[in-house]
């Protein structure tokens, strides 16, 4: 583990070393710590390792064994700032230093990662809805209810009381009270932050889940994007073979 000082606190790092000359740092979304989820994170940094790219995860204050309180993802420069300038030190041999990152760790590197001195970055399901409740994006469930009414199943189950009426009408308040993510000021500020990138981004969608489904309804961002054929947010099973190849590409 790198111990790396933060803004007088201190977070958790690994390192996965390899020779290479450029390095992915990967950083985690929401409150997830740098495993990742069902370690997916840790697998793909040792499978990139092995590729000869050196990979340095961390959890951002707040998060996991790094110290502080956890203040969310549009408080995390100092977090990112600190961990790129502590790989570089770490692995002198580095050149060349892209982020990846998923759901709000991709807009908190849309945002911050040119103040860390990034040369690129990796984005997948970008995160754009300055949202507090549990329930998807308003694209994701307008994009859910348009499937479900054109099921039969979802129709029976209707019938027999097998649907949350509660779960219905919370989403349909949320769908006539939410504005569309295109005019909302925060996903402008995000995808505006990802359009600087141009070239230096890719991006990277899992096709049926509800982060990515925002994203694409919001029409995105002018960068390079691919669509992975999962609904899994953190690209589990076979998806993580297509997902290290995306960023395999990218680097």
């Amino acid at each position: 583990m790198i111990a790396i000082p933060c803004a007088g606190e201190t977070l958790a790092a690994t390192l996965d070393e390899a020779p290479g000359t450029t390095g992915l740092l990967i950083v985690s979304g929401g409150n997830e710590i740098r495993c990742g989820a069902h370690r997916g994170m840790a697998l793909l940094a040792q499978r990139l390792a092995a590729r000869g790219i050196p990979v340095l995860r961390y959890d951002r204050r707040g998060i996991g064994d790094s110290s502080g309180t956890n203040a969310g993802f549009l408080s995390s420069r100092p977090d990112l700032v600190a961990a790129a300038s502590s790989f570089r030190a770490a692995v002198p041999t580095v050149s060349r230093l892209v982020g990846f990152g998923n759901c709000d760790a991709a807009s908190a590197l849309a945002l911050f990662g040119q103040d860390a001195g990034l040369d690129g970055i990796v984005l997948a399901n970008p995160w754009l809805a300055a949202e507090t409740d549990d329930l998807p994006p308003a694209a994701a469930i307008r994009a859910r209810y348009a499937q479900r009414l054109r099921d039969p199943r979802e129709w029976l189950r209707l019938a027999r009381g097998s649907v949350d009426i509660g779960n219905v009408i919370r989403g349909l308040r949320k769908l006539s009270a939410t504005p569309a993510e295109v005019g909302d000021p925060h996903a402008t500020r995000i995808l505006d932050a990802i359009g600087r990138w141009g070239t230096s981004a890719t991006v990277i969608l899992a096709g049926a889940d509800a982060t990515a489904r925002a994203y694409a309804a919001a029409n995105g961002a002018a960068v390079r994007t691919v669509t992975i054929d999962t609904a899994s947010h953190s690209f589990a099973g076979a998806a993580a073979t297509r997902l290290e190849a995306e960023i395999v590409a990218a680097l």
